[in-house]
């Protein structure tokens, strides 16, 4: 939005059919706030539209097109804008049962066509404006990430940012294929999902007969390539695949890799989720204690989702991830991005702001920067902390369109 004496000029909210924005003139008032006079931006090089009826709001809602406001960047719960997630593809070659059900996901739902995702110069400019508005870890997500074509090209595009913390999230099945690739393209870290060590769980739980020794190597191909202290995030489902806490335990007991265990959250609508379903992290401690004596350590930064703990003879770490039972939304850093370019302020957000659109439509850097800034400065999300209340029923996006 620019200023020109006591007007803005705009993008109008009135078009929201997805037609050609409608630019229109935004006029200060102090007292109802501003009113919209709005013409078709076909016509601003030669006519004015007809006429058309004043909007009035108040002027709090301009908040996002505002100029940038000094000081550090925090949204409404003094929590400050650190990382990113990017959602390169909403396609995965998993159906997993808590995220993607085959009933869902079947042969005729719609994904995203290759023309409406943004490219990979799209990407690395938002990325920029991102880091300079503090963002210092960006994760690369899905769907499944690695089913994006040259995606090697975006980590080294995204590479040449200074001070950035490049990672990446992957179900593992194309992980030996691209581990080598991604390592030399400057990624910095990889973290592998994998429920069970049981090959017949597994493939129940991915629901394609994937085999569990295919993800293992792309873990060893990883490992060889360079990646140190890769994470392994096992989300746990009581009913399903609790039976692999120990396996699991013990199989990377002893490596420099990291198992996390996740609580099976509410993610989107799909997944008919329950809380009887849920197996806790306390549980799921006491499981491991049980084998092997634990000791609590610290987190390593203050928004790091996942408790840390060490196995007290040596034998390495593990995390839990307790967004259900043990929220963690006060030091909450974090918005995402669609492949599209939906911003997203929470992962159980139903409503997405359109930062690809006002890409598309020639905004520049700065007005960029600005919108988002008042993105963030608006967030209140505190769903986890939230939960089973009555205004919680609703939509909510999926996990698999704007990643985990």
């Amino acid at each position: 939005m620019r200023l020109s004496g006591q007007c803005f000029w705009g993008v109008s909210p009135r078009n929201t059919r997805g037609s050609r924005p409608i630019l229109c003139q935004i006029k200060a008032c102090p007292y109802v706030g501003a009113v919209y006079s709005g013409f078709d931006a076909r016509h601003n090089a030669a006519m004015l539209a007809p006429p058309v009826p004043e909007i009035r709001i108040p002027l709090s809602s301009l908040r996002r097109q505002a100029a940038r406001v000094d000081g550090p960047l925090v949204d409404q719960l003094g929590r400050p804008l650190r990382d990113l997630r990017i959602s390169v593809t909403d396609r995965c070659n998993f159906r997993c049962t808590y995220c993607m059900p085959k009933d869902k996901f079947g042969r005729e739902h719609a994904f995203l066509s290759r023309d409406r995702l943004l490219s990979f110069e799209d990407i690395r400019r938002l990325a920029r404006v991102f880091h300079g508005l503090g963002v210092r870890k960006i994760r690369l997500t899905g769907g499944e990430p690695l089913l994006r074509r040259d995606l090697d090209r975006l980590v080294a595009m995204l590479a040449e940012i200074p001070a950035l913390e490049l990672t990446l999230t992957t179900n593992g099945a194309l992980l030996a294929r691209y581990a080598a690739a991604l390592k030399a393209a400057g990624l910095h870290r990889v973290t592998v999902s994998l429920d069970a060590l049981d090959d017949a769980r597994f493939r129940r739980m991915n629901d394609v007969d994937f085999p569990v020794a295919d993800v293992l190597a792309g873990i060893e191909a990883a490992e060889r390539a360079g990646f140190t202290s890769i994470k392994v995030n096992m989300v746990v489902k009581r009913g399903f695949n609790e039976a692999d806490i120990l396996p699991m335990a013990r199989h990377f007991r002893g490596t420099a890799h990291v198992l996390r265990f996740i609580e099976y959250m509410d993610v989107g609508c799909s997944n008919g989720w329950r809380m009887d379903e849920v197996l806790t992290a306390r549980e799921v401690l006491a499981r491991i204690g049980s084998e092997f004596p634990l000791q609590p350590i610290d987190r390593d930064y203050p928004s790091e989702v996942a408790e840390r703990w060490r196995y007290a003879d040596g034998g390495g770490e593990i995390g839990v991830i307790a967004s259900v039972t043990q929220a963690f939304c006060h030091d909450c850093s974090r918005l995402r991005l669609s492949p599209e370019g939906k911003l997203y302020s929470c992962l159980f957000a139903n409503v997405g702001h359109d930062l690809g659109g006002m890409l598309r439509t020639g905004a520049d850097d700065a007005h960029l920067a600005d919108w988002v800034s008042g993105v963030w400065r608006d967030r209140a999300d505190r769903y986890s902390e939230l939960r089973g209340s009555a205004q919680l029923g609703q939509q909510k996006v999926e996990m698999s369109y704007i990643g985990g």
